[in-house]
């Protein structure tokens, strides 16, 4: 059995992961940045449970591409994130909340914030300062949710397991 504690994360369409990993490889410090730019959905589910991944298949199989709406930048006090909406999100997060709740961390029991962290473990005046130039040329947009990915953690970088697609 693997103990090793999976991640879930939001894919997104090409063009929006790669506007968001050029702002994270340029502004996230290099000796902390070896994950792409992604939006976490849950932090820490039981490897050792074949269920997870029974339901990830089954709720992704089931989920049509969704929407986001790209709607601000947030100070998250030592780092900038984009903040985002998306109800259809939401609900997926919750029905997965509801399916997990007996292997849930208290942090994964949590409403789901979405959001996308681009800068972090700086100090609050660089934040500051890039979530100001963020801001000055930020108008809302759209972005699409692809799928599922699913990844071990292994205490730094994260081995990818598994993308699980949704419909068109």
């Amino acid at each position: 059995m693997n103990d090793v504690p999976l991640i879930l994360t939001l894919t997104l369409d090409e063009p929006s992961q790669q506007y968001f990993n050029r702002l994270r490889k340029a502004h996230f410090p290099p000796e902390r940045n070896y994950l792409d730019a992604h939006l976490t959905l849950f932090h820490n589910l039981p490897a050792h449970e074949a269920q997870i991944i029974e339901d990830i298949e089954f709720a992704a199989s089931n989920q049509t591409t969704m929407q986001l709406h790209i709607k601000a930048v947030k100070s998250i006090g030592n780092g900038v994130a984009f903040d985002i909406e998306c109800m259809q999100l939401k609900q997926l997060h919750n029905y997965l909340q509801q399916l997990w709740q007996p292997w849930l961390i208290p942090q994964d029991k949590q409403k789901l914030w979405p959001h996308i962290t681009i800068q972090n473990k700086v100090t609050h005046d660089a934040a500051m300062l890039l979530k100001a130039q963020l801001e000055n040329d930020f108008e809302p947009f759209e972005a699409i949710g692809t799928g599922l990915a699913l990844f071990e953690y292994r205490g730094g970088p994260w081995e990818f397991v598994r993308e699980f697609k949704f419909r068109i």
